[in-house]
């Protein structure tokens, strides 16, 4: 059995620059962080050589082809696991439409849980770079390539997607004491509403041409905010967040609601600095950058389950493995 866990992300500053429309053309950078929120797969050989699913359904079926959960299916075949298998994906939070970079987490998680259980290690890279293959090239979402980055990397990073394709991974380190300010600072709600992210994503991406000026303002903030947190400026998270939200909202309709921009102004008159939804926008989680002091005046007035986390510095990575590969 092996079990594989993968962090997922908060977008602080650049998404919508990570879109290959956008960056084989003038480049693109962001922000991103992972946080102690999980997805795990688990990988168990069966007796029998038919193939067993366990996520929001059950499938059981006798070939790859036939399965239609479809990242585990592009999974399977790049890793080349083919039959006798039993796989069953977990979450800490709603199986979708969350904004914090799910199913790209697990698409990363199975293709390290699928390696592994062949005995074969692989690279943060080679997961993130297989994960943008399976999404992007051969399932055609309208995505963007920092939840695969991240979820493979983890930690707090910024990443520098090339014209050329070439993406760079920097390592964003901070004091222990930053750490915690920027944890402490940071705070997730759910607005009750998940959402499929495909329609607005499909809109954004196709007004690229007519986004061009915005997005390169939304690149420039991810290249700010990397040096000031390099300076450990914490409360520059905040004031990033808060640009880039007046600017995403702009990018594609549906990225706000009335319900969305009411929450917010609730969430600034109570003590925060900025905030954005996460993710495409539409509903899922909120999140907000708000000082200590303030915190419960902004959970009193704002009325929304909160979701404590903390930053996680690993990537994805295998916490059980016990696999028979080993003496075969």
């Amino acid at each position: 059995m092996i079990i594989s866990q993968t962090p997922l992300r908060i977008s602080l500053a650049g998404g919508g620059t990570d879109f290959p429309k956008f960056f084989r053309e003038v480049g693109g950078a962001v922000v991103s962080l992972a946080i102690d929120k999980f997805v795990y797969v688990i990988v168990k050989e069966r007796f029998d050589d038919q193939i067993y699913l366990n996520y929001s359904r059950k499938e059981i079926v006798d070939s790859v082809d036939a399965i239609q959960h479809e990242l585990i299916r592009e999974a399977m075949r790049v890793t080349g696991v083919s039959r006798g298998v039993e796989i069953t994906t977990l979450a800490d939070i709603p199986s979708g439409g969350t904004g914090l970079g799910s199913s790209s987490a697990i698409t990363v998680g199975l293709l390290n849980a699928l390696y592994a259980y062949q005995g074969v290690q692989v690279t943060a890279e080679q997961l993130a770079c297989e994960a943008c293959r399976i999404e992007i090239d051969i399932l055609k979402k309208p995505i963007g390539v920092q939840d695969q980055y991240i979820a493979a990397y983890g930690g707090l990073r910024f990443f520098e997607f090339a014209t050329c394709g070439e993406i760079r991974s920097e390592k964003i380190s901070l004091s222990n004491e930053k750490k915690r300010r920027l944890s402490e600072a940071l705070m997730l709600f759910y607005t009750n509403a998940t959402r499929s992210a495909d329609t607005i994503l499909k809109e954004q991406n196709a007004k690229t041409a007519m986004n061009m000026d915005s997005l390169a303002v939304l690149r420039q903030m991810a290249y700010t905010l990397r040096d000031s947190l390099l300076q450990e400026d914490v409360p520059a998270v905040g004031q990033a967040l808060q640009a880039g939200w007046e600017i995403k909202k702009k990018l594609a309709s549906g990225v706000s609601t009335p319900q969305i921009d009411a929450w917010y102004q609730t969430a600034l008159g109570s003590g925060a600095v900025g905030g954005k939804i996460t993710g495409a926008g539409g509903g899922g989680f909120f999140l907000l950058y708000c000082p200590l002091e303030k915190q419960e005046t902004l959970r009193k007035n704002l009325g929304l389950k909160q979701l404590p986390f903390h930053l996680e510095r690993d990537g994805s990575k295998i916490i059980f493995n016990r696999t028979p590969y080993e003496w075969k």
